[in-house]
């Protein structure tokens, strides 16, 4: 493997760690599901403008379509997202929401170019069926509206698969700091705006959600921001398979903090998850001659 290629997969499977780390900080914000998403952008905004901005960099600039592409469906993502968390279980909201795969493969197969491989389509059915083993696992007696939760966290994958497919658009050419930045800013305002609409307690009750909001603004520039990064020299379908390393993080932190039942199947799942994930960058790795990627990636 080459080693950009290997740094960038690196790269990604911390990233996804880090954002497994998401679903617990909004459980933590006591505030409103789209007001926790306002205070994620809010204190994510000032690093990314200070990495952006730096000397040497790229610089600021002004957005593009994709960006503006990408700051509206990170709205759509967030608000639905952020309120499945509240209906349901971290592992349920985050597994259904991963299921993005599905739509990024078919999207990118078209858009990108990027046709997947028999085994690549093979592993990417292991991982879905990995994540709905852990979804249809759980114990039923997780969150105070699963069923509703449950939907909001599948409609979630469509605008997330959005966003993958903007990012990764706009990355042909601009640097990850740049679309980073104006995707957070452009998005920023529609979550306050969400959050007001839907009368939800915008600031936080307590100085341990101030820290949880303030902890999801880093979560946003580490974790997205490194999904942003590799999404420049990883296929996109790729990226969205390993990603899936998060709701197998975001399962277990529930049921170590908020004491959620973690039951056989939805550990198996997640074994079957990790497997995949493994496969699909093994036959990622096969592909020769025209089908490799020649395209230079894009600090």
């Amino acid at each position: 493997m080459p080693a950009s290629r290997l740094s960038a997969l690196i790269v990604l499977v911390l990233a996804a760690m880090v954002l497994g780390l998401a679903p617990i900080l909004v459980r933590l914000a006591d505030a409103g599901p789209a007001a926790a998403g306002f205070w994620r952008f809010a204190f994510a905004l000032p690093w990314l403008l200070v990495m952006t901005a730096r000397p040497g960099g790229e610089g600021v600039g002004r957005p593009s379509g994709w960006m503006a592409l990408a700051g509206g469906m990170l709205v759509l993502d967030l608000t639905f997202w952020h309120y499945s968390i509240a209906l349901t279980s971290v592992a349920n909201a985050t597994t259904l929401t991963n299921l993005t795969p599905v739509v990024v493969t078919l999207v990118g197969w078209w858009l990108f170019r990027d046709r997947p491989r028999a085994l690549f389509l093979a592993a990417l059915a292991a991982a879905i069926a990995g994540a709905v083993a852990m979804s249809l696992g759980a114990d039923g007696g997780q969150g105070s509206n699963p069923p509703l939760g449950d939907a909001f966290a599948a409609v979630t994958a469509l605008w997330y698969a959005g966003y993958f497919i903007a990012v990764k658009a706009a990355r042909g050419r601009y640097s990850a700091g740049r679309v980073m930045l104006w995707s957070t800013a452009l998005a920023a305002p529609g979550l306050l705006l969400a959050a007001l609409v839907l009368g939800e307690q915008v600031l936080p009750g307590s100085w341990g959600g101030w820290a949880a909001c303030a902890g999801l603004g880093a979560v946003h520039v580490v974790g997205q921001g490194g999904v942003a990064w590799s999404l420049g020299r990883l296929p996109a379908a790729l990226t969205a398979v390993t990603v899936l390393i998060q709701p197998v993080v975001a399962a277990l932190l529930g049921w170590l903090i908020f004491a959620e039942t973690l039951t056989p199947m939805q550990a198996l799942g997640g074994a079957v998850v990790l497997a995949a994930i493994v496969l699909a960058q093994w036959s990622s790795t096969q592909k020769k001659g025209a089908e490799a990627e020649a395209a230079a990636p894009v600090s």
